[in-house]
């Protein structure tokens, strides 16, 4: 199967893909603006903006504010010239996403799909989903895929591209997601840490706001994506933000999938105080009920949510006095637990140099279910837009 058998070389000049940011994020919307950022000749970004239109990936239209002479034409990214698929691959379940060339998702869908049926099985199945997203979608005639994202929920090397010792994805040690996408697809792919995804989303929605973030992603697993300066930092190999497998001092020693003993996900995630409800003879099925029971005052789930929080609170303390974020953002099922935010939050405050919190925002994710769809996204587009010399689909239509 092609998504898009047509793939041709990317035609864009040296020099586009840093007008293609500044248009992208705002910052310049006109050719003169451009031109003063960029610190090339109005005649030189003039001629590479035409291109940039002819090709299909920018529209000039409406009329921007008048700085004493003529008022300038406004630039901007066209959402129509082409769509991204971008999925978030769960333990049981998978999330699929169209996302169009403004950032925007366009549709979306959610389905059960076990990981342990191997990759090839599950890209296969997350492609035919894609495909046939695309065809429902109501879009103009000729859009097409250009370009694949997937969130994965285990360390990525981002030097391969390769799944790394994944504690939960059975089969899929050392898999090149990529390769196995741009083999189905024909097209640019790229795979990530779902917590990392999520960051970047939730940096996306407000970049202004705050440009130093950590992202916590407390679901089954517990995962983190780390947002400096307003750039996903992955750290040399991609592991940057990894806090499962950091030891709880104090802690009962559980083992770990790692093989060793109190990893923090071994005793918070969520898959943790499931395995601690059953074993206390509780009919527990998942996360959502280990939060439903703690709602209804069932004391042992809400004990057990409050010293997940703390333990991964205690965690987040030395990542917070380290690192001194603006803002720090809790995300995954367990987010959605007030008595787990309370942990969170009692831990950073008791443990962390007043002047680490003093201006420090701690709050609840702002895209609990579509952060990761929109998150893979935005790489993608990023990926595509912002290459000036790469093997790419340029898009459908022309201006």
């Amino acid at each position: 199967m092609s998504l898009n058998p047509h793939a041709a070389v990317d035609a864009r000049p040296p020099g586009s893909a840093a007008m293609l940011r500044l248009i992208r994020s705002g910052q310049a919307t006109s050719r003169t603006e451009i031109a003063k950022q960029v610190g090339m000749s109005p005649s030189t970004v003039s001629a590479r903006i035409d291109h940039l239109i002819t090709l299909g990936f920018v529209r000039e239209d409406g009329l921007g504010e008048s700085r004493g002479g003529r008022r300038p034409r406004r630039l901007s990214i066209r959402p129509d010239a082409g769509v991204v698929g971008c999925a978030d691959l769960g333990i049981d379940r998978v999330s699929v996403g169209l996302v169009d060339f403004s950032g925007s998702l366009i549709a979306e869908r959610h389905v059960p799909l076990d990981l342990a049926a191997g990759p090839e099985v599950v890209l296969a199945s997350v492609c035919a989903l894609w495909t046939e997203m695309l065809a429902a979608a109501n879009l103009p005639n000729g859009t097409t895929l250009q370009g694949v994202s997937v969130a994965v929920p285990g360390p990525v090397s981002s030097r391969t591209g390769r799944i790394v010792s994944p504690a939960r994805m059975p089969g899929w040690n050392g898999v090149n997601v990529p390769a196995i996408l741009g083999r189905l697809t024909g097209l640019p792919a790229l795979v990530n840490n779902d917590a990392n995804m999520m960051a970047v989303a939730e940096y996306a929605a407000d970049p202004a706001h705050a440009p130093n973030q950590v992202f916590i992603k407390a679901d089954s697993g517990i995962g983190c994506g780390v947002i400096s300066t307003g750039d996903l930092y992955t750290g040399s190999y991609g592991t940057a933000g990894d806090i499962s497998h950091v030891s709880v001092p104090g802690a009962t020693p559980v083992p770990c999938s790692c093989g060793r003993t109190g990893c923090l996900d071994a005793l918070a995630s969520g898959l943790a105080l499931v395995r601690d409800m059953r074993e206390s003879g509780a009919d527990t099925a998942d996360v959502a009920a280990v939060i439903a029971l703690a709602r209804d005052a069932d004391p042992l789930a809400g004990r057990l949510l409050r010293e997940a929080g703390v333990m991964t609170g205690s965690v987040l303390a030395t990542i917070v006095n380290f690192f001194n974020p603006d803002r720090l953002v809790l995300g995954g099922e367990l987010s959605q637990s007030e008595v787990f935010v309370a942990g969170v939050r009692s831990a950073l405050y008791a443990e962390c140099l007043p002047m680490s919190t003093e201006n420090l925002e701690v709050a609840v994710a702002r895209l609990p279910t579509s952060g990761g769809l929109i998150g893979a996204g935005k790489v993608a587009l990023d990926n595509l837009l912002f290459r000036d010399h790469a093997s790419a689909t340029p898009p459908a239509g022309n201006a």
